[in-house]
């Protein structure tokens, strides 16, 4: 696994503005794509413009992906105008989202106002589902973005401070975004244990990883393929009040300096303890806010009972995971794909939406098309 080290020693805002004049083209075109991750330490609760209040580390994944195609022509009007197309049909939803985001950005990539901008983006999978379609959205759009800069730019950007760059933007769409720039283990957020991490960008886990954990599947099961009960930007808010709030962020704090330790020794017992507890502890976040939420269905419930039920029986070192809605991330190594298959086909399926399910591996990141 690559070591992280970092172009500065202290990453600044300052050092993603633009350091050179633009050549302005007529017109182009640049496309990306950008996968989801999972996270195993999750992120919930922010402050300050898309900042996290505690450390996170995830899986980034490969199948679950978006691409986007981002088209620009030269304007001579003032602000911002674009459009945006979802599966080759116009999406005017998105239009709000991306203009904050362009608000957010605009002092780091100032070309935004020269140009008109089609966003031509199409999903892997389902929309707004509980898969991380915010993260592999804004991902993409994001290095598209940085792409540009690259062709208007009188000086050449290493590789290195692209992805940065493309990660931090990420960020500002998409907290969770700035990890499915890189991969396989990509921490976002500023700990104290782990060297280079940064609130500002997401960056690959710098340490030793045993072999257990260098191949690793993700099986996700749709339970519920529609809109979120509650958007994760509302989810966040609801932590700036929360009477468990602190405590919850000591906690993934603790999670992920345990799990430099467990990468290291290849001890998925105690990796499955800390997923786990992860995944639940997310959703007693949700039950316990003001108001409240249960994200979970009945047949998230079930599953999760019969993933336990199935690894006492079996000894598997299968286990799940969830973001913040009903589906559930099914984590299992390489060599117990083939039992651990046959189990999901046999005894979870039949609780996903008309037997839906996503079989996915630990990726590597974002990549220009």
């Amino acid at each position: 696994m690559p070591i992280f080290v970092s172009e500065f020693a202290e990453m600044t805002e300052h050092q993603f503005l633009p350091k050179t004049s633009y050549t302005f083209l007529e017109s182009g075109s640049v496309a990306a794509q950008s996968p989801s991750n999972i996270a195993l330490v999750k992120y919930w609760g922010k402050y300050g413009e898309q900042l996290p209040k505690n450390a996170s580390v995830s899986f980034t994944l490969s199948q679950c992906r978006t691409e986007t195609t981002l088209s620009f022509e030269r304007k001579q009007s003032e602000g911002f105008e674009f459009e945006v197309y979802l599966e080759g049909k116009k999406e005017d939803a998105f239009k709000p989202k991306i203009q904050k985001f362009f608000e957010r950005i605009e002092r780091y990539v100032p070309f935004l106002t020269a140009y008109s901008f089609t966003i031509e983006t199409k999903n892997t999978f389902p929309h707004s589902s509980g898969i991380a379609s915010s993260a592999s959205g804004m991902s993409a759009l994001a290095l598209c973005l940085v792409a540009i800069e690259q062709l208007l730019s009188s000086e050449e950007m290493t590789t290195q401070h692209g992805t940065e760059k493309a990660s931090f933007l990420a960020r500002l769409g998409s907290g969770s975004a700035s990890r499915s720039l890189q991969g396989p283990l990509v921490v976002w957020g500023k700990h104290s244990r782990i060297e280079g991490s940064s609130d500002l960008v997401g960056t690959p886990y710098p340490y030793a990883v045993h072999s257990n954990f260098q191949s690793y599947h993700d099986t996700i099961l749709l339970v519920d393929t529609g809109e979120k009960q509650v958007s994760s930007t509302v989810g966040h808010n609801l932590m700036h009040e929360h009477p468990f709030a602190t405590l919850r962020f000591a906690q993934a704090n603790e999670h992920l300096e345990q799990l430099i330790t467990v990468f290291e020794t290849g001890d998925r017992a105690q990796f499955i303890t800390i997923v786990e507890g992860e995944a639940l502890s997310l959703h007693a976040m949700m039950m316990t806010s003001n108001p409240y939420f249960v994200l979970m269905k009945p047949n998230t419930l079930e599953i999760i009972n019969r993933i336990w039920k199935f690894r006492k029986e079996t000894g598997s070192s299968v286990c799940f995971t969830l973001d913040a809605g009903a589906n559930v991330h099914v984590l299992y190594p390489s060599e117990e794909k083939e039992g651990v298959s046959k189990f999901i086909r046999k005894e979870l399926a039949p609780f996903c939406k008309d037997g839906a399910f996503i079989d996915d591996t630990v990726g590597t990141g974002a990549s220009l098309l």
